[in-house]
């Protein structure tokens, strides 16, 4: 099931507020756009991760991919992505996913808004 946030609200430092960690349940996505970055969250296991919304590669949206052992895959055609580092399963004609610093505090989502380009 995908959610969809729209609001953000500042924290110290570079960290951004994305939604309530309830929101966020096992192998569910929430999606979210902090300045011009459309955003994906989603736990695996006990992990929350942070990675861009559309697949490098032909754009799809991996809201609609699954979770399996630490790697998103595409909906379209299958590459998986390393949910730690955003490296992509070998053979495919792309960079590699971005991903973000991402932790659960006072049962809100953070983000670290430093480690993304917000102008794109």
């Amino acid at each position: 099931m995908v959610r969809c946030t729209s609001r953000m609200i500042s924290k110290h430092e570079n960290w951004v507020a994305v939604c309530p960690a309830a929101g966020l349940t096992a192998q569910a996505f929430v999606c979210a756009r902090v300045g011009a970055v459309d955003l994906l969250l989603m736990r695996d296991g006990d992990r929350i991760f942070a990675c861009e919304r559309f697949c490098p590669h032909e754009q799809a949206d991996l809201s609609q991919g699954r979770i399996s052992d630490g790697r998103l895959f595409c909906p379209r055609h299958l590459a998986s992505f390393d949910l730690l580092d955003g490296n992509m399963s070998a053979g495919w004609p792309s960079r590699d996913l971005r991903v973000y610093p991402a932790r659960i505090e006072d049962d809100t989502i953070w983000v670290d808004a430093a480690a993304m380009d917000l102008t794109e």
